[in-house]
C-alpha cells in the first residue's frame, strides 16, 4: 500500500518529467542519501542537472529560488528540517511574496518551498516544532499542508505546475509513513467524506446513519490521524457524534466550510500541533464568533514550550488522544 512518502517523490518525479522548468534545490538531496526522509530519493540519478545540491544556507537556497522563479523556472527547495524556515522569512515574506505586486502585476514567483515539520521524534527543541503559524496571514504566500485523504503528490504537482504564488508546503515527519486512506473503506468506513475545492480541497467526514452531530472537529495534516481516532471514541464510547473538518490550504483562509459546520453543531473544537498562542485555531475560533455564531468553543495545541527530548515530555506538550476527548466531552457537556 502506497504512503505519503513514496506519492510525494512520486509528484517530484512526474513534475520533472513534465515540465524542464522544475529543478529541486536543498541541502543532500543528491544520491544515494536523497534528503534526510528520503522524498528526494532517485531523482538526481533521474535528471543530473536539475537537481542541485546546495551549501548549508537556506536563505540563500531559496534566494537563489526566487531568482529562478522571477526568470521562468518553476524551483522546488526542500528545507531538510522545517525549524529552520526561520532562516528563509525575509526571502519568503519580504520578497517572494511580494514581487507581484511591487513589479505592477508583471512577474510571477512559482516558487514551492517543501519542508517537514512536527514532533514525536524526539528530536529535541529546534528539530520537532511546527512553526507554519508564523506564515499564516501573509499577503502573496500559500500555505498548504497534506493529509491522508488528498492525494499528496496532486496537491505536491498542483503547487509545482499550476500555481504562480509561492508555496510553503508543509509536511510532517509522521505523515510520511502513513498509507492513503479511501472512502468508505477501511479508518473511512464509518464516515460519509464530501471533498470541497480544487486545487488544496478541505473535506468533510460525518457518520454514517448517526444522530445529528453536535462538535465541528477542525485541523489539518497529520493532526486529522488524531482527530479520526477521537471522533471514533466519541462516538462509541460517549455517544458524542462529530463532524470532522480537514483543510489542505492553511492559508489564506476558506472560512464557509467551518461557517457551515458550526451553524449545526455549535461547539467548535481545532486541532494543531503548533503552540496554542496566537496559532491556526485561534483564527478559526475568531473566524467563526466574528460571522456572529454563539457557540462554545477549544482548542488542543501544543504547548507554550519548547519541545523536549524525552519522549514523556514531548507526549506531555503536545496534543494527544486523550487530551483531545477529554476537551471535547468537557466541551459539549
Amino acid at each position: 500500500m502506497t504512503n505519503v512518502l513514496e506519492r510525494l517523490n512520486e509528484a517530484l518525479l512526474r513534475a520533472m518529467e513534465t515540465d524542464e522548468r522544475v529543478y529541486l534545490l536543498g541541502e543532500d538531496i543528491l544520491d544515494p542519501y536523497g534528503g534526510a526522509f528520503k522524498v528526494a530519493r532517485g531523482l538526481s540519478t533521474r535528471f543530473p542537472t536539475r537537481v542541485l545540491t546546495t551549501p548549508i544556507s537556506e536563505a540563500a537556497i531559496v534566494g537563489i529560488a526566487n531568482g529562478m522563479a522571477l526568470r521562468g523556472l518553476r524551483p522546488v527547495v526542500e528545507i531538510m528540517f522545517g525549524d529552520f524556515v526561520t532562516l528563509v522569512a525575509d526571502q519568503l515574506i519580504n520578497h517572494a511574496a511580494k514581487f507581484q505586486w511591487m513589479y505592477n502585476d508583471q512577474v510571477r514567483v512559482p516558487l514551492v518551498v517543501r519542508t517537514p515539520m512536527g514532533g514525536r521524534r524526539g528530536y529535541g527543541p529546534t528539530h520537532s516544532q511546527s512553526l507554519e503559524k508564523l506564515f499564516l496571514g501573509v499577503p502573496g504566500l500559500r500555505v498548504v499542508a497534506p493529509n491522508t485523504i488528498s492525494d499528496p503528490a496532486d496537491l505536491l504537482q498542483a503547487a509545482i505546475l499550476e500555481d504562480d504564488q509561492p508555496v510553503l508546503f508543509v509536511e510532517h515527519k509522521l505523515l510520511y509513513t502513513c498509507a492513503l486512506l479511501e472512502a468508505g473503506q477501511g479508518e473511512l468506513r464509518d464516515f460519509h467524506l464530501e471533498t470541497h475545492g480544487g486545487r488544496y480541497p478541505a473535506h468533510v467526514l460525518r457518520f454514517v446513519g448517526a444522530s445529528p452531530a453536535s462538535l465541528t472537529i477542525a485541523t489539518y495534516g497529520y493532526q486529522f490521524e488524531l482527530a479520526r481516532a477521537a471522533a471514533l471514541k466519541l462516538a462509541y464510547d460517549y455517544e458524542i457524534f462529530a463532524e470532522i473538518l480537514v483543510y489542505s490550504q492553511l492559508s489564506p483562509y476558506q472560512p464557509e466550510l467551518l461557517l457551515d459546520s458550526v451553524g449545526r453543531t455549535g461547539h467548535l473544537l481545532t486541532i494543531e500541533e503548533g503552540t496554542l498562542t496566537h496559532g491556526w485555531g485561534a483564527e478559526m475560533c475568531a473566524l467563526a464568533g466574528a460571522a456572529g455564531y454563539r457557540l462554545k468553543s477549544a482548542r488542543a495545541a501544543g504547548l507554550d514550550l519548547p519541545i523536549a527530548n524525552a519522549k514523556s515530555l514531548e507526549d506531555e506538550i503536545l496534543p494527544s488522544l486523550e487530551k483531545i476527548v477529554g476537551m471535547a466531552i468537557e466541551l459539549v457537556k
